[in-house]
């Protein structure tokens, strides 16, 4: 596992662009941002779900922990990520 996180982080150091000077943005940035998406679409697909197949039955799966508290803590994580990724300066 170790080595697969030296990996991925020697290959996000190698992410260079020739326009980095010139852009506002550079290709970490993409990659962070990209990042931030995966989590908040995580997050959404965390929540979904939970309703009952017979309108009259009441379903107690649509409050289980994960709707309630993880998927949201992911989804405000993600955009609090995003924000990070869209200022920080490489």
């Amino acid at each position: 596992m170790k080595q697969l996180l030296d990996k991925m982080r020697a290959r996000f150091n190698a992410a260079t662009d020739k326009n980095d000077e010139q852009m506002p943005l550079t290709v970490r940035n993409y990659i962070l941002i990209i990042a931030g998406l995966v989590v908040i679409i995580l997050g959404m697909v965390l929540m979904a779900g939970g309703g009952s197949d017979n309108p009259e039955v009441f379903n107690y799966d649509m409050f289980s922990w994960r709707r309630i508290t993880l998927a949201p803590i992911l989804i405000v994580g993600g955009f609090a990520f995003e924000i990070y990724a869209l200022l920080k300066k490489f």
